[in-house]
């Protein structure tokens, strides 16, 4: 079990039913990093009163130092801050909670210093997982899964043979949109597809979810965490959202891991595994729940999955080519720059015009995702 951690990404909402697993715990939470929000960054401060808390910019840094006069608290900001709070000799887990690519370069500062991974930030494996997982290795740390569909899976594989398993089965809740056309989805709004029927999230992932991108970029992520080939990685939408993941083996059992939609959940095992904690969240109501249904992922009106499995076959830099032009173009769209149905148009586009490289280096993925976000600008 965890006893000493820092959480990158603190205030958003990862980072913040983060923070109530570690109150209820007892966890000792010793560094602390966000970008803007610093009203409750300033506040976790003050509860957890860590060593070290790192802001986006240094003006919001130098508000900090003020407001927190007195504390003892190292006040830092950016990328270096970032990287500091990852690497703090006495945290054993670094919980990686931060949105986007942003989160990659301080995820590894933390792997290597030694640091096992609490892993919510599932773009860092997108856009580098061979770097990731071969850097994991040789500082034998541990990558425990934060997302409930790799939490789910996870726990399904424990104790079975890799060998054994013939596919990986992520559940998709289908987002808001569920069962709509492609035409019938030109004109919906930031404020539509902001409203998720079962889980609480950031907007960025919540409108992942509802073009189902989300789910894509679990695709690759499970084929990093879980050594998986594409073939064998399932998409299935269960809009209850009960069965969070399923694994199937080759004598055709199928372990499905249940639990009510709460968060909480797979953050606490992410810092309690092997061991389980007793605590009080939400319980799952086998009478209550009622039907579970399961439904073929629409392709046709969602094609940001189908990006995703594209860009996982195509392997090397594609993946983080991807990420960045869906980073920018979501971006786009909550500003109402652009459709909802322009994402994967302007996401196609961009993936029509990259040069893979098939083994890329931190810096190549880097560079990627700079061409890639001028790439969209160029297009619009």
């Amino acid at each position: 079990m965890a006893k000493n951690i820092a959480i990158l990404g603190s205030t958003g909402s990862i980072g913040v039913q983060t923070l109530d697993v570690a109150r209820n715990l007892g966890i000792k939470v010793s560094g602390l990093s966000a970008n803007l929000n610093i009203e409750l960054l300033e506040k976790q401060a003050r509860e957890f009163k860590p060593r070290i808390i790192s802001a986006g910019t240094m003006e919001l840094a130098a508000e900090l130092i003020e407001r927190l006069d007195g504390f003892g608290i190292e006040i830092l900001y950016g990328i270096e801050g970032m990287k500091k709070v990852a690497a703090m000799p006495e945290i054993d887990t670094a919980v990686t909670s931060i949105v986007g690519i942003a989160g990659l370069v301080p995820t590894l500062e933390a792997i290597r210093n030694h640091k096992n991974i609490a892993l919510a930030n599932k773009e860092t494996l997108v856009t580098a997982g061979s770097i990731v997982m071969e850097e994991a290795k040789q500082n034998d740390v541990a990558i425990f899964p934060v997302d409930s569909e790799h939490s789910a899976i996870y726990q399904c594989l424990n104790g079975n043979r890799h060998q054994d398993v013939k596919q990986l089965v992520l559940t998709a809740s289908g987002g808001p949109f569920r069962g709509r056309s492609g035409d019938s989805l030109e004109n919906v709004t930031a404020k539509d597809a902001l409203k998720h029927p079962n889980w609480k999230m950031g907007s960025k992932i919540t409108i992942d979810s509802a073009t189902l991108m989300n789910k894509g970029l679990e695709v690759i992520e499970a084929k990093w965490l879980f050594s998986m080939e594409p073939d064998r990685i399932k998409v299935v939408v269960h809009p209850q959202s009960i069965i969070h993941s399923m694994v199937e083996y080759i004598d055709g059992s199928v372990m499905a891991q249940l639990g009510s939609p709460d968060m909480r959940i797979p953050i606490q095992l992410a810092l309690t595994f092997p061991e389980r904690a007793v605590n009080d969240f939400s319980r799952l109501d086998f009478i209550k729940c009622g039907d579970l249904t399961f439904e073929e992922p629409d392709m046709k009106a969602f094609p940001c999955l189908g990006l995703a499995f594209d860009a996982l076959k195509s392997g090397g830099t594609m993946p983080a080519a991807m990420n960045a032009a869906n980073e920018a173009v979501v971006g786009l769209f909550l500003d109402g720059a652009i459709g909802f149905m322009d994402i994967p148009r302007i996401i196609e586009k961009v993936m029509h015009k990259h040069s893979v490289n098939t083994k890329p280096g931190l810096d190549d993925i880097i560079e990627t995702d700079r061409w890639a976000r001028n790439m969209v600008g160029g297009l619009l």
